[in-house]
């Protein structure tokens, strides 16, 4: 299983299923996650997997001796969004990743992939279209997601906009911001658990952990010069160890600026993330 590979320790937590995916943390030896299973779209269901145990090994990792302190525990949301998204796609959406995963995933479904190459495969689930649902959402328009539930939030809270009136006005950003418009409320303002659940503000913290998870990866990169060959190899034991060391293993020890500012040089900045996605998308596009 890949996310053994990553390093969750399914001998401190377990998987089960949901209908949208979580982690949930009971204590650094309790660290479970759930995932959801779409029989159309099964990289869906390996890439959730990917970003909840990004989350559970940040658990995994707290220094056991904040146990039953106000120390346990991921410092903020933006932090531990960091690690599932980095996870989820700078590692699990990378080139060498599939490098060494895709024989695999060939082997599981040789029909559907023959003649794909690792290359072909890696540009096509990489590829940037305006889509419904967020948690399916490209990189590159991953962000547009977040900031249109942000101004909804915004909206309700301050009691500008109307209850009534999300799906209307939530089907008129979608359309302004990508160019598409929700067959239904499924599609749309009703495809995540957050609001219901009571979780405004989350939202933003997606942003703030992509934006994070880049300045990480250059700090790490530097650190570790041979990363992209361990992750061709199918090795993540440096990777995971680095994080452990640097982020991991304080729990709550620092505040969460104070944190990024230790590990990465500079407190949260946009900067590192633009420079990702020109990349990444530079050279998929050949721009």
């Amino acid at each position: 299983m890949i996310i053994s590979k990553f390093g969750y320790d399914f001998g401190r937590g377990r998987q089960d299923k949901a209908a949208h995916p979580f982690e949930t943390s009971f204590s650094v030896n309790d660290v479970r996650i759930t995932n959801r299973y779409e029989p159309s779209n099964p990289l869906a269901t390996l890439f959730s997997g990917m970003h909840e145990a990004g989350h559970a090994m940040y658990e995994q990792g707290v220094n056991p001796a904040y146990e039953r302190t106000p120390l346990a525990n991921g410092v903020s949301s933006a932090v531990h969004e960091s690690q599932s998204r980095m996870w989820e796609n700078l590692v699990g959406r990378s080139l060498p990743f599939w490098e060494h995963f895709f024989p695999g995933l060939k082997k599981t479904f040789p029909t559907q992939l023959d003649g794909v190459s690792a290359k072909s495969f890696y540009k096509a689930i990489n590829k940037v279209e305006p889509s419904f649902i967020r948690v399916n959402a490209d990189e590159a328009t991953y962000n547009l997601h977040i900031m249109l539930r942000l101004e909804l939030e915004i909206g309700m809270l301050e009691g500008s906009l109307a209850i009534k009136d999300l799906p209307e006005i939530w089907n008129t950003k979608m359309q302004d911001y990508l160019g598409i418009t929700p067959p239904d409320d499924a599609h749309g303002v009703l495809q995540d658990i957050h609001w219901s659940a009571g979780l405004f503000g989350y939202f933003p913290t997606y942003a703030l952990g992509n934006l994070i998870s880049a300045q990480l990866w250059e700090k790490i990169n530097r650190d570790i010069r041979d990363l992209d060959e361990q992750i061709h190899k199918g090795k993540f034991d440096a990777l995971l160890a680095w994080l452990r060391a640097k982020i991991h293993v304080h729990g709550h020890k620092f505040d969460p600026q104070d944190l990024v500012q230790n590990v990465a040089g500079s407190k949260i900045d946009a900067s590192a993330y633009v420079r990702y996605l020109n990349k990444k998308y530079g050279d998929i596009y050949g721009l």
